[in-house]
């Protein structure tokens, strides 16, 4: 009787905590705010969050980024190795369509940048 009850007990436990990991890892993604998309560029506001984690992708553009406010954060790449980033208000980065965008964690205060995709 007692396995069983210990069995219905993590039978219903592991569905809550897959659920608040989920809930976990979108709080801390960046918040993306549509501000221009045409036929020729898309214009995104990203939020990040204190301790906000954006995922790795790989570039579908040609990208501007643009930083609103100053930036502390580690890029970290796919051996793991992370390196510490600063962007100051007004830093312009350019990144190529094709490019292995690595996995990002805010070491600082939430900032903001502007995702100038170039179609």
């Amino acid at each position: 009787m007692r396995t069983n009850s210990r069995k219905l007990y993590a039978a219903l436990l592991l569905p809550l905590t897959a659920l608040a990991g989920f809930a976990a890892g979108r709080q801390t993604a960046p918040m993306l705010t549509v501000k221009l998309d045409n036929t020729r560029v898309a214009v995104t506001e990203s939020l990040t969050p204190a301790g906000g984690r954006r995922a790795p992708y790989t570039r579908p553009t040609d990208q501007v980024l643009v930083f609103l406010d100053d930036a502390e954060y580690e890029s970290v790449d796919d051996a793991g190795k992370a390196t510490a980033r600063r962007r100051k208000n007004g830093d312009i980065v350019w990144h190529t369509k094709g490019e292995s965008a690595p996995l990002l964690v805010n070491k600082g205060k939430p900032y903001r940048n502007l995702i100038i995709a170039l179609k």
